[in-house]
């Protein structure tokens, strides 16, 4: 488990280290929109479809982000965190994503071995991390005080 300072700690990645599996999208405008009640329940779906796919290698799984704070506005993505035993064993749990729809988009082994994968319709980040992973406590502790 890490420390209280652990958990405060700013991490960086390595400057040099190219995260982007297909290449850097194109920009978007950002739009954020009212809070929508089925934010919740349409977490809930696609967290059922991400445990069914993953089985027992599924750790954790949390909503985050904006969309997870009772309220709030926010741009209509759905984050979500998953807890691996290893992230970077991507043979283990990436195909069973891309089956139900993930693409995986972000490699960034030298900044807490993260992963992300996206998924168009509905709009998801489903952010990758290892147990005990500092930045996902950091983002359970945001959504907790009702912010990001």
């Amino acid at each position: 488990m890490p420390t209280p300072q652990d958990i405060m700690r700013h991490y960086d990645s390595d400057p040099d280290e190219d995260p982007w599996v297909r290449g850097r999208p194109a920009p978007e405008p950002v739009r954020v929109a009212p809070y929508d009640p089925e934010w919740p329940a349409l977490y809930a779906r696609l967290a059922a479809d991400i445990g069914a796919a993953l089985g027992a290698a599924l750790l954790r799984i949390d909503h985050v982000g904006s969309t997870a704070v009772p309220g709030l506005p926010a741009k209509p993505v759905v984050d979500i965190d998953v807890a691996l035993a290893d992230p970077a064993d991507e043979p283990a749990y990436v195909p069973a994503l891309e089956a139900i729809g993930y693409v995986l988009v972000i490699r960034e082994p030298s900044w807490h071995q993260h992963r992300c994968l996206q998924r168009a319709a509905p709009r998801v980040n489903l952010h990758v991390f290892g147990p005990d992973c500092p930045e996902n406590i950091r983002h359970r502790m945001f959504r907790a005080a009702g912010f990001i």
